[in-house]
């Protein structure tokens, strides 16, 4: 991978990282496309998914700011509440790490799984704006902060099997809380700050193990992967989220849908 393929891979995870479409797998399409041969590590990926968390974290700052100080009032309150849930969310997608890693890596390098997966997002988008029209009487204040543990549990599942390229991460876990019955609003700030820790965690696990300097990609390539990805994320998240947050997710499941279908028929 050279520094101009990197700048336009990061470009994509940027852009599509805030959208219910799936980057890695856009990433694995882009690769295809771009000629770039599939890596035996996830350095890359890790290094852009890293920079769009940094870019949220820019973007959520007052947000994130309330629930470190609320954490450091030492009670429970709204925000130790807050934190307490992503947490729960966090724990589906760490056992995946654990214990799976080596096999999702492996499905990084099949634009198969990316086809197939991005039917299946198609298919939980849709199905979310039905289940969530049917849903919209559900009072937001039945639960604290909106979102219940077991609800928090079962978007967490949603995010470990989106580690899967091409089954968005976010259309994963909105769809899920849409179809729990989580209010829109809510879901998507909930979807976005639950995947900061799992993500920076991996890239901080990559350096202290060696895994970045002992990959493949250079590192020119992997710096101006980030900066692309970490710039483009900044200008797309507002207007992301805000989409999200309002247009109809089937729209974007139609996307996915067509995205799939064109990736199968170019492998047969």
């Amino acid at each position: 991978m050279d520094w101009l393929q990197a700048l336009i891979l990061g470009l994509v995870q940027g852009l599509t990282e805030f959208l219910p479409v799936s980057s890695s797998g856009h990433l694995a399409i882009g690769k295809a496309l771009l000629g770039v041969a599939p890596t035996e590590d996830l350095v890359f990926e890790v290094t852009v998914h890293a920079a769009t968390v940094l870019a949220t974290i820019v973007v959520f700052r007052k947000e994130i700011w309330k629930l470190l100080c609320g954490l450091f009032k030492f009670k429970y309150n709204d925000e130790t509440d807050y934190i307490a849930k992503i947490c729960v969310s966090m724990i589906p997608v760490f056992l995946v790490g654990v214990f799976l890693k080596d096999k999702v890596e492996a499905a990084f390098g099949s634009l198969l799984v990316v086809g197939i997966a991005l039917i299946v997002t198609a298919i939980l988008l849709t199905l979310s704006d039905w289940m969530s029209a049917r849903k919209a009487a559900v009072a937001e204040s039945e639960y604290r902060n909106g979102i219940s543990f077991w609800q928090a549990l079962v978007i967490g599942i949603g995010q470990a099997f989106a580690v899967i390229p091409g089954l968005s991460r976010s259309g994963t876990t909105i769809s899920t809380g849409l179809i729990c019955g989580v209010n829109r609003r809510n879901m998507a700030q909930f979807s976005f700050l639950m995947v900061l820790v799992p993500i920076l965690g991996e890239a901080f696990l990559d350096i202290v193990s060696g895994e970045m300097a002992a990959s493949s990609v250079g590192f020119l390539p992997l710096a101006v992967g980030f900066l692309a990805a970490f710039v483009s994320g900044l200008f797309a998240c507002k207007v992301m989220i805000a989409l999200v947050r309002k247009a109809q997710l089937k729209w974007f499941g139609l996307y996915c849908a067509l995205a799939g279908i064109a990736v199968l028929i170019f492998l047969a």
